[in-house]
């Protein structure tokens, strides 16, 4: 699956996106803890996943083929 980062997320990932490919899909909470072991220094940041440009619940799964959005809370005026 492709990882694509955003805002201060990318910033502390130090790239713009990912490629993994895991055995069997995989739900969004499972994908945050391997995103907080692969970079420790994302571990209790803020932010949304969005598959395939939609936003999803923890619970749901993930495919090889989609493409996901590390989307952080936004302020703006």
């Amino acid at each position: 699956m492709k990882i694509l980062y955003f805002a201060h997320i990318k910033a502390k990932v130090n790239r713009s996106q990912d490629e993994f490919t895991f055995t069997e899909p995989i739900s969004v909470n499972d994908l945050k803890a391997h995103l907080g072991k692969t970079y420790p220094n994302i571990q209790g940041e803020s932010y949304q996943i969005a598959v395939n440009e939609e936003f999803v619940k923890d619970d749901e799964l993930i495919h090889n083929h989609d493409i996901v959005a590390l989307i952080p809370p936004v302020s703006g005026g």
